[in-house]
């Protein structure tokens, strides 16, 4: 029997690469996508056409009830999830005090309470399997800090905390908890920036790839004693 991973944001970017590299390594895939849908439609097609069993779910991750009715088609359709990841986000740029209160709450809902909420709803039933794996996406900003990033890395910094929290917490249950903290990944949410001049300042010489992360993400999935657990991915930009 497969493993199956739900991917959170999984449409496009560090999602879908995710999807595809977990697909590819023999799990069942479930897609949450919440306004993407032609695009994460297109991506369980194709994923499929591969041999990969594959469904999509819409639902908002900063709305715990949308989350809530998407544990339970998960078990319904899958039966159990064995990988969670807390991919879904967005981003602000800008000088704390030019952030309004409507982007906070967007920001802090989608990145934050949506990892909290997705992991609370699916903690349950990895508990009474005595088995499962969560891997939460943070970023370099979450362990260093940005500037005109105050309020995302605020957010990444939470996620971080959590991870290191729930490791903890649910180690005897036999979950694993871990976190990936990428740099600067070439994916349409990093478009606003000057990816070249960030490409001169990471000591590899370029930006990453999606796919890069999808692999770490692969190994964590797998990595049995490994928990609690901050993986750097950004080309020694952190260091």
């Amino acid at each position: 029997m497969s493993k199956t991973v739900l991917i959170t944001g999984a449409s496009r970017g560090i999602g879908r690469a995710c999807a595809e590299v977990f697909a590819q390594n023999g799990y069942s895939v479930a897609i949450n996508y919440n306004k993407s849908e032609a695009q994460a439609l297109k991506l369980a097609q194709k994923l499929r056409e591969s041999g990969c069993d594959a469904d999509v779910f819409k639902a908002d991750v900063s709305k715990s009830d949308q989350v809530n009715a998407m544990q339970a088609w998960a078990k319904e359709r899958f039966g159990h999830i064995d990988v969670l990841i807390n991919n879904a986000g967005i981003s602000v740029v800008g000088l704390l005090t030019d952030l309004s209160d409507s982007q906070w709450d967007e920001l802090r809902g989608v990145c934050l309470d949506g990892t909290v909420y997705c992991s609370r709803a699916f903690l349950p039933d990895m508990v009474r399997r005595h088995s499962g794996c969560i891997i939460n996406i943070s970023s370099v900003w979450g362990v260093h800090g940005a500037s005109y990033e105050a309020a995302y890395s605020a957010v990444k910094a939470g996620i971080i905390g959590l991870t290191l929290a729930l490791s903890k917490e649910y180690a005897p249950s036999g979950i694993r908890v871990n976190c990936i903290a990428p740099g600067v990944i070439d994916t349409d949410m990093s478009r606003c920036y000057d990816l070249e001049a960030l490409a001169e300042e990471t000591p590899l010489g370029r930006v990453g790839q999606p796919e890069e992360i999808a692999g770490a993400a692969l190994f964590l999935a797998q990595a049995g004693f490994v928990t609690g657990q901050v993986l750097g991915a950004d080309g020694g930009f952190g260091a």
